[in-house]
């Protein structure tokens, strides 16, 4: 069974940051690698489980996008009750881990 991806609104700003970031607007490459990064997200529809467990919780997932040095993680918690996975956080790798 699928789950329903939801951004949550930190993530919305992640990814509203990091479009900006690499100036996909202006960039066909740059465009074309936060398309990646955006289906990369929807892949979590099926078997979201795939992905290891963070650093930072058990709780929580993340889910790896781009080659080094240009790493971001896509951090999410599974909803099973609910069939949802809801994307938290989107960071760049060189950013360490989670604070509270």
């Amino acid at each position: 069974m699928a789950y329903l991806v939801k951004i949550m609104p930190r993530a919305e700003r992640d990814l509203e940051a990091i479009y900006f970031a690499v100036v996909a607007e202006h960039s066909n490459a740059a465009l074309r690698w936060f398309t990646g990064l955006q289906r990369a997200v929807f892949t979590l529809e099926t078997n979201p489980a795939r992905c290891p467990v963070t650093p930072e919780s058990k709780n929580f997932r993340h889910l790896l996008y781009g080659r080094k040095p240009h790493v971001y993680r896509i951090i999410y918690r599974i909803v099973d009750r609910r069939k949802e996975v809801e994307i938290l956080h989107i960071r760049h790798t060189a950013r360490g881990k989670l604070s509270a």
